[in-house]
């Protein structure tokens, strides 16, 4: 059955032989951790990803590693992306 998400993840791991996606409807949180093991490993870095349907019909989708926004897109009624760099000096 396929499910329809505003935001969709295509992941690319040298464990799998192909890749791999998954779809999410308002946020979608990865952590990233490092070391040797699953059980010897630590927070290295995490990301976020958010979408919000405006009354309008605009959506927004925001992207954050450790909390802070990168980036911001605003896809509106006539599907066009309006891409607004995140001021982040």
């Amino acid at each position: 059955m396929s499910q329809s998400y505003p935001i969709w993840n295509d992941v690319t791991a040298c464990i799998y032989k192909s890749s791999k996606s998954y779809g999410v409807r308002q946020v979608g949180e990865v952590d990233v951790k490092i070391g040797t093991s699953g059980s010897n490993s630590f927070h290295f870095v995490s990301h976020k990803v958010t979408h919000r349907k405006h009354e309008d019909g605009t959506r927004t989708y925001r992207f954050y590693v450790d909390g802070v926004l990168i980036k911001e897109a605003t896809l509106n009624q006539n599907n066009e992306i309006l891409i607004t760099e995140a001021d982040n000096e």
